[in-house]
C-alpha cells in the first residue's frame, strides 16, 4: 500500500509539473514573450531620425484602419492563391484557420503597401520562421521583427506588434520606406530592414526563400528584380 501511495504521489506530482509548465508557456505565447526559433535570422532595424514629412506619411500609412478587402483580381485567383500558399505553410501552421487568417491579412498589407506578397512570406519565413510571438535578442518582435521603437516614432499607444494585422501593416510600411529611400533597390531596402546594410548574407537568405514561394496565376511567368548579390 505505501509502494502505491508512493507510486500515486509521483505521478501527482509528474501531472501537476507538466500542467504548470504547459501554463508558463500559454502565458509566455499569450504575452508574446517566447523567443524565436534558433533557425531564424532576425535582426534589428536601427533607429534613424525621420524627417516631419516622412513621419508623418507613415504615421499615417500605418494608422488607417479600413476593413481590410482583398486585393486579388478575382475570386478564382483569390481561391488559387489563398490553397496553393495555404498548402506550403501547413507544415509551420497545422491549423487552417490561423493560415488563412494570416494569409488573407498578409496578401492585403503587402498589396495595400505596394509589395509582392511572396516576398513578404519570403521575409517572415527568415525573420521569424512564421512565429507569430517571436522575440530577437535585440528585441524586435512578432512576425515580420519589428522593432519597439517604431511604435513610438509612428504608432499609436495601443498598438500592439504581437497582433497580426497590426505587426503585418507595421513591417510592410518599414519595408516600402526602405525601398523607398534606397529607390527601389531591393538588396539594399532588406539590408535596412534586417540592420545589415552593406552584408550580403540578408538578402541573400530573403532571396533564396522567395524562390520556394514562388507563385503566378495560370499562364503568367514570374519575374523578379533585385535582393540578390
Amino acid at each position: 500500500m505505501l509502494f502505491r501511495s508512493a507510486e500515486s504521489v509521483t505521478a501527482a506530482l509528474r501531472h501537476g509539473l507538466c500542467s504548470a509548465l504547459l501554463l508558463a508557456r500559454t502565458l509566455l505565447l499569450a504575452g508574446g514573450l517566447l523567443l524565436h526559433s534558433p533557425a531564424s535570422r532576425a535582426g534589428n532595424q536601427l533607429y534613424e531620425p525621420l524627417a516631419d514629412d516622412v513621419r508623418t506619411a507613415l504615421r499615417s500609412a500605418v494608422a488607417e484602419r479600413k476593413p481590410p478587402r482583398h486585393a486579388f483580381v478575382n475570386p478564382l485567383q483569390a481561391a488559387d492563391w489563398l490553397s496553393a500558399m495555404s498548402q506550403r505553410l501547413e507544415r509551420r501552421l497545422p491549423d487552417v484557420g490561423t493560415r488563412l487568417d494570416l494569409l488573407r491579412s498578409l496578401h492585403y498589407e503587402a498589396s495595400r503597401a505596394g509589395l509582392d506578397p511572396q516576398l513578404v512570406l519570403s521575409l517572415i519565413e527568415v525573420e521569424s520562421g512564421f512565429q507569430r510571438y517571436a522575440v530577437s535578442s535585440a528585441g524586435a518582435r512578432g512576425l515580420m521583427q519589428v522593432m519597439p521603437f517604431w511604435v513610438k516614432a509612428i504608432g499609436g499607444v495601443d498598438d500592439n506588434l504581437f497582433h497580426l494585422r497590426t505587426n503585418l501593416r507595421f513591417g510592410c510600411v518599414i519595408l516600402r520606406h526602405y525601398l523607398d529611400m534606397e529607390k527601389g533597390d531591393l538588396y539594399r531596402a532588406l539590408g535596412r530592414y534586417n540592420g545589415s546594410l552593406g552584408r550580403p548574407e540578408y538578402p541573400n537568405m530573403v532571396h533564396a526563400a522567395w524562390k520556394q514561394w514562388e507563385y503566378s496565376p495560370a499562364g503568367v511567368s514570374v519575374v523578379k528584380t533585385g535582393g540578390e548579390r
